[in-house]
């Protein structure tokens, strides 16, 4: 699905992944991208994959759990444009444990980085946002925040967190002609679901193998693409979906349809 974002501007956090591959459908279908991501050699591999493509596309090395970063990263959008059509909110962190071994520096880093991240692009980018006078913001959640495995207090909860801010500025930003929605994928090939697998990989598995397990509990039988879920944040950002607003899509593959008895 390719939509015309020709003329409009977009900021996008998360260099890798779900976060990349939204970045690369919106510049690929016209429009202007700010990418920010933490890490260097991420932001330098997807710039690099932008000019090969000719795509306008700029990467900004940015902490989105940090107040002062967020802030230097607007200013620097704020000196290139006016007004800012879509904001996606890709950047995330996945943490492992229970409530007997998740500690207090691990839980509130989760926090910032699933759920403050969002809260600091929102408010700050606000402004751009509100003058680009009909406007969209996609938050990417987690089908953990709805149905969630063991061993993930802090991502669960921190994505289930995702879906009620979601809802809730759905409902003040109306008002300023700003649409919000989130996307809830299941498993998404990315960097942070190879080091998932990584994780859970035991008796000489690899992480593909791992992946394609990953994959037969999904109805469909496979995993998702970062294509996929940069189409289904492109349409959510386009004026096809401008009556979709405070709505989770589910991009799983059928994950959380099914029982398991």
């Amino acid at each position: 699905m390719m939509t015309d974002f020709t003329g409009k501007v977009a900021a996008v956090t998360g260099s890798s992944g779900i976060g990349l591959g939204a970045a690369l459908h919106l510049a690929r279908s016209g429009a202007r991208v700010f990418l920010a991501g933490i890490d260097s050699g991420l932001n330098d591999e997807a710039a690099t994959l932008a000019a090969g493509e000719g795509l306008d596309i700029t990467l900004h090395q940015v902490d989105v759990a940090d107040e002062d970063s967020v802030r230097g990263w607007a200013g620097q959008i704020a000196g290139e444009t006016e007004v800012l059509h879509a904001l996606v909110n890709a950047a995330g962190q996945q943490t492992y444990g229970t409530v007997e071994d998740t500690g207090p520096a691990d839980w509130d880093h989760c926090m910032a980085v699933n759920l403050k991240s969002c809260y600091l692009t929102s408010h700050i980018l606000y402004p751009l946002l509100k003058a680009a006078g009909g406007a969209s913001v996609v938050h990417v959640a987690s089908v953990q925040g709805h149905n969630n495995q063991n061993n993930v207090l802090a991502y669960a909860t921190s994505k289930g967190a995702v879906h009620a801010m979601t809802r809730a500025m759905a409902v003040d930003c109306a008002k300023d002609g700003i649409r919000v929605n989130s996307i809830s994928p299941g498993s998404i090939r990315t960097p942070l679901l190879e080091y998932g697998a990584g994780q859970l990989a035991t008796g000489g598995k690899t992480v593909d193998d791992m992946i394609a397990e990953f994959g037969k509990s999904h109805p469909v039988g496979r995993v998702g693409t970062t294509e996929e879920t940069g189409s289904l944040i492109a349409y959510l950002c386009s004026d096809a979906a401008g009556f979709i607003s405070g709505t989770d899509l589910r991009i799983d593959g059928g994950l959380t349809a099914q029982l398991s008895v």
